[in-house]
Order: structure tokens, then C-alpha cells, then sequence
């Protein structure tokens, strides 16, 4: 897969990008990454990029020509079709759902404004769609964008050691039968014992229905207790209400039934 930066400090995203998952899926080809700076397609001696904006009010708006003749550029350096994201505030939140969506693309040009932002003719004129991390304003896309080429890449055939390991992420979808997006379950490693605690038991028999049951249940629990909002008891399976309400019960709290409007 082909992503294409243009920003004002593609480096940075390089940089960001080229370190742990992300960074050994492009050593394996299995990615490319690069940046176009719109200030090496600005006019004059200044190599402006950005200017005053109508009708008053603090900073500067992104001008349209140099964004324009560098997303002219990204374009025309692979014949891949490709799909040009602006990393926006305004733009539909980023999920599990949609990094799948983009992974499977063979190629994303990725904007990332700076300043009060762009102007709003090139966006419509130019972008595909515009894409949000959250709910807060960063001081350019940079950040966004590495976040978004660390999500996607990781999805990537080949790019983690253990397919599965994707497969098991918080926000995954539900397999056929299993309704709602989980969190994660806890994990452990060595030492069994410490001063901090003891491993579950559990996850030291052997008995591998056990661990899977254990997981489940933790996963339910944890996203019952952190993000409510994730979980809707009506579309869980029996098995999985009963998992539900067995750790609830053990926790002292009140079953999903009659805790859905406590949240």
C-alpha cells in the first residue's frame, strides 16, 4: 500500500511512521510512504503558502494553489487510483471499521492542514473525504495523519508477526453470533508472582476453553464497566449475557439487565 503525505513537515510523519509495526511492514515492502511539502510548489521568494482570510479574524488560511499542485503531484507518481483524506476535526471519526475500510485501498493521499486550516474551495474541489481522531484541535494534520498510517498499515496481510493478534484488538468486529465491539481482555506475562500481584490462575492451567471463557468474560466486564456505550445487552448471545452477568455478580454489581440506564 502507497500513502502520500502532503503536509509541511512530511518528515515528520516519516519519522513517526518508521518505528516498531509500521515501520517493519515498510522494510518488508509491504508499504511506502511519501511526502509532499505544498511550499516547493509556491510561487515567489518567499515560497508562500498561506495568507489572511476573508472576513477578518485571527491566523492564516492555506492557500489553494500549492496544495493543489502538490496533490497534482502525489497523484501522478503511481497510477494506483487514489483516495485523498483531509485530516480534519470536522471530519468523521476514525474507528476500527473504517482503518479496515482504508487498509484496503491501494493507496491514500493523506492532507493535513495547518493554521485556521484550508480553503474551503480546494477541499470540496479535491478531497474525497475529510477524517477526525477526535474530538479536540491539534496545531496541524501531522499528528493525525501518522495515527491514521499506524492504524491502517497494522491491518496490512504480513504486517504483524500474528495475524491473530489483529484480530484480537479492542474494536474489532464481533464474529457472526457475538453482538457489539469489545474491548480487550487484561494480559500477563512472567513473573507469575509479584509484589504487585498474582497471574489469574486460569491462565496457567493449560485448559484452553478455560482461558478462551476467562477472555471473553474479561472483555465483556471491562467493556461493560469503560465504555458502556459499546455494548447493548439485547444483542449479546446467551452465552455471553450469562458470561456478563456471572463477572457483574462477582464484582458486586448489579446484572446488565437492570443496570442499562446507570451508565
Amino acid at each position: 500500500m502507497r500513502f502520500d503525505i502532503v503536509s509541511l513537515f512530511p518528515d515528520f510523519v516519516a519519522q513517526v511512521a518508521g518505528h516498531g509495526v509500521v515501520g517493519r511492514a515498510a522494510e518488508r515492502g509491504l508499504l511506502s510512504l511519501t511526502g509532499w511539502n505544498p511550499r516547493d510548489y509556491a510561487e515567489g521568494n518567499y515560497r508562500r503558502v498561506d495568507d489572511r482570510p476573508f472576513g477578518g479574524g485571527p491566523g492564516m488560511v492555506m492557500l489553494i494553489d500549492p496544495l493543489r499542485a502538490a496533490l497534482a503531484a502525489a497523484r501522478a507518481a503511481d497510477p494506483a487510483p487514489a483516495r485523498v483524506v483531509y485530516m480534519s476535526p470536522q471530519g468523521r471519526p476514525l474507528d476500527q471499521a473504517k482503518a479496515r475500510e482504508l487498509a484496503a485501498l491501494p493507496r491514500l493521499v493523506l492532507l493535513c492542514g495547518r493554521y485556521e486550516g484550508v480553503d474551503e474551495r480546494l477541499l470540496a474541489a479535491e478531497v474525497d473525504e475529510e477524517l477526525s481522531i477526535g474530538d479536540y484541535v491539534l496545531s496541524g494534520g501531522e499528528l493525525a495523519a501518522a495515527v491514521v498510517v499506524d492504524a491502517v498499515a497494522r491491518l496490512l496481510p504480513g504486517a504483524l508477526n500474528d495475524a491473530e493478534s489483529a484480530a484480537q484488538d479492542s474494536f474489532e468486529p464481533p464474529a457472526e453470533g457475538e453482538g457489539g465491539l469489545l474491548l480487550d481482555c487484561p494480559h500477563y506475562t512472567r513473573p507469575v508472582e509479584h509484589e504487585l500481584g498474582a497471574v489469574p490462575p486460569v491462565l496457567l492451567s493449560g485448559n484452553h476453553a478455560g482461558i478462551a471463557r476467562w477472555r471473553r468474560q474479561q472483555a465483556l466486564l471491562r467493556t461493560w464497566q469503560r465504555r458502556r456505550d459499546l455494548i447493548d445487552p439485547a444483542t449479546l448471545s446467551k452465552a455471553d449475557r450469562r458470561l456478563l452477568d456471572e463477572a457483574l455478580a462477582e464484582a458486586g454489581l448489579p446484572p446488565s439487565a437492570g443496570a442499562q440506564g446507570a451508565a
